[in-house]
């Protein structure tokens, strides 16, 4: 869990948003001036991709809502079909932003998720909601956790099992390799990994193309509605509170359209604070996104989980304390350095970096905390913190806080 205090007093939030530059200005003034000013969109309309999960729900809910509309824009959502595509149109120009894999922009900066491209992360889109499933048959040879799985992978020779997750770079990735090798299985030795879209991990579950999959909602419920597999673990379990997706573009994209740029964050950073104001706006939320455009799925698997109300398939229920969070007060969406930091950690860990980068300053040069200020004085009544680095403590107890990311990247028993 985070340990970074947020500065959410009245006085504290006044003085953050003025220091962004230029004085104070009441949000909906500042929002006339930005939209009808010299400061207007230097791009009206914008194609911004998604994938289907219940992660994009900021990105959709800006344009159904209308948000985008209050900063002058319009969002054109674009239902991509695998995060290799967003990867391809956004940095050839298709797509103006995306909802993106946090791992995959920091992966394109350094040329390991495909060509070198300097790019942006505008802001965290959300926290937690994504899970590990194994499937029904591992389940009927007994195995329902990571030490029974250690136990069959054991059994049987090198490679036999097979795990799905959505990009090489994916934080669904790191989710996997993380949760495997703290059970002691190497996930590159001991088990075999593809690559999977998203939409695609439960037709292949069924039809016997994997024993697990790492992949965000609504999929891990979907394949538990279907009786084809079990959650295994949440994501929040590995790090309750984690970064996920981000709302992401090429850093050439923002330098030709700041104006653009700061407008799309607002409008999805109010998108994503009317989401988390209320369960009645996940219902709905829910509702939207399993329309035929969006997610083209049943409301019911889409909506618990949005709730935080949680049935792993083996017979246990529970009511989350770490749901898929949009915004809690800015704190989901501020993007903090060390979250992007601690992907490279992992990059290097498993051998996909032969050396360790200038963590702090790939961190700098890609989160853009510029854009994000000013897109929360614009919105208003958004709780900046006081350190651009945050704490947390993962599953194996390891604390993460961004203060010597070569260190943590050594510190890994298991490594490639």
């Amino acid at each position: 869990m985070s340990q970074t205090s947020f500065s959410a007093s009245r006085r504290k939030l006044l003085l953050a948003s003025a220091a962004v530059g230029g004085a104070w200005l009441l949000p909906g003034l500042r929002n006339a001036v930005w939209a009808a000013g010299s400061d207007a969109p230097e791009k009206a309309s914008l194609r911004v991709g998604f994938i289907p999960l219940t992660d994009c729900a900021p990105v959709v809910m800006a344009a159904v809502k209308g948000f985008d509309k209050k900063y002058g824009l319009t969002i054109q959502p674009s239902k991509e079909a695998s995060w290799a595509a967003v990867r391809d149109k956004l940095t050839s120009g298709e797509l103006d932003a995306a909802h993106a894999l946090y791992g995959m922009i920091y992966g394109l900066q350094l040329g390991v998720a495909g060509p070198q491209h300097d790019m942006a992360n505008l802001m965290t889109l959300n926290n937690n909601g994504q899970a590990i499933t194994l499937s029904s048959q591992l389940k009927a040879q007994g195995v329902t956790d990571a030490a029974s799985l250690k136990q069959a992978v054991a059994a049987q020779p090198k490679g036999t099992f097979t795990f799905a997750h959505t990009f090489p770079t994916s934080t669904h990735a790191m989710w996997l390799y993380y949760w495997l090798a703290e059970a002691g299985i190497h996930p590159f030795d001991d088990v075999r990994t593809v690559v999977v879209p998203p939409p695609q991990m439960v037709m292949n579950m069924k039809i016997g193309n994997m024993s697990g999959f790492c992949v965000g909602e609504p999929w891990n419920q979907r394949a538990i509605s279907d009786n084809i597999g079990f959650t295994a673990t949440t994501s929040q379990q590995i790090w309750p509170d984690h970064p996920e997706k981000i709302l992401a573009t090429r850093a050439e994209w923002v330098t030709s359209n700041p104006n653009s740029a700061r407008a799309l964050t607002a409008a999805v950073l109010e998108a994503a604070r009317w989401i988390d104001a209320s369960d009645d706006n996940r219902r709905e939320t829910a509702t939207v996104l399993a329309q035929r455009a969006w997610i083209n799925t049943r409301v019911e698997t889409l909506e618990g989980r949005m709730l935080g109300q949680y049935q792993n398939g083996l017979g246990q229920s529970w009511q989350d304390a770490h749901p898929m969070r949009f915004f809690r007060d800015g704190e989901v969406s501020f993007p903090w350095l060390s979250d992007g930091m601690w992907f490279l950690t992992q990059m290097k860990r498993w051998g996909m970096l032969s050396a360790d980068p200038d963590y702090l300053a790939v961190a700098r040069q890609i989160n853009r905390i510029d854009i994000y200020k000013q897109a929360a004085s614009a919105v208003g009544d958004v709780a900046l913190p006081q350190s651009e680095l945050r704490s947390s403590t993962l599953a194996d107890g390891k604390i993460w806080d961004g203060s010597d990311p070569a260190a943590y990247a050594a510190s890994f028993a298991l490594k490639r």
